[in-house]
């Protein structure tokens, strides 16, 4: 656990040495600031770019705008920011040979996927944490409607995905030679599950069922049970990946 520990820190101060961290926190602040922004603004944007008489065939904003870009911006742009930052976790630090010394040392292996999960775990949630909670404030702010009365049901599978995503990303920069290889596996794991999401049979078990069906939980609460199959196999699956994390670590040579 103290191996765990001090490789977690290592990670984490890393990450906000090289920037990494305060990267993408700040792109998921421009998103909070944007999201109602942006719906509040629409009418407006639309009068001025194709005429008062269109713009007043759009319906009056509400706070089903602000969330339908919050999920249109988190789920795509912030997801895949994520990705492209932290793609050579594991493989940069092995082409370079950092993790050498320590191994010698005496860290183990597991350790080194412990710590390189929990901070990816820790970064997502902190960025993830900030576009939310300005999102939210400011819908509030702007929209006073009782239209997106699920927002739990909502928001929580956005943050189980990146759980999953993180994972992947870890699987895929741990099999891979570097960060672009890692960015190929993680993008080809991702176009599968997009692929799947074409069976409708399949919907409720595919992960990438809870960033695409998110606005269906924020109107319909209990449309979110229906997905739970989709949830549970997202967890499991990251478990497996990180599984195979450590087992591919252990046998690579650093």
């Amino acid at each position: 656990m103290k191996n765990l520990y001090f490789f977690t820190k290592k990670e984490i101060v890393e990450s906000w040495r090289t920037y990494r961290s305060a990267i993408v926190i700040l792109i998921f602040l421009i998103f909070g600031l944007m999201n109602p922004l942006l719906a509040k603004l629409t009418p407006e944007i639309v009068k001025l770019t194709v005429g008062e008489a269109m713009a007043k065939t759009i319906p009056e904003p509400t706070s089903l705008d602000s969330w339908t870009q919050f999920f249109k911006n988190v789920n795509q742009i912030g997801l895949i920011v994520v990705a492209l930052i932290f793609s050579g976790t594991v493989s940069n630090e092995v082409s370079r040979g950092t993790l050498i010394n320590l191994v010698t040392k005496g860290l183990r292996r597991g350790a080194i996927i412990g710590g390189k999960i929990v901070n990816l775990l820790f970064q997502w949630s902190i960025s993830f944490l900030v576009a939310f909670l300005v999102t939210w404030g400011y819908t509030n702010y702007y929209f006073d409607d009782s239209k997106s009365s699920h927002l739990f049901q909502a928001v929580f599978p956005v943050w189980l995905f990146g759980v999953f995503l993180m994972s992947l990303i870890l699987f895929s920069s741990t099999i891979a030679r570097n960060s672009y290889e890692g960015m190929l596996v993680t993008g080809g794991g991702v176009v599968l599950l997009l692929l799947l999401s074409l069976f409708d049979n399949l919907k409720k078990y595919n992960p990438i069922s809870l960033v695409t069906q998110n606005l269906l939980f924020l109107q319909q609460g209990p449309a979110f049970e229906k997905y739970v199959p989709a949830m549970v196999l997202a967890f499991l699956l990251s478990l497996i990946f990180l599984l195979l994390s450590t087992l591919v670590l252990n046998k690579k040579k650093l």
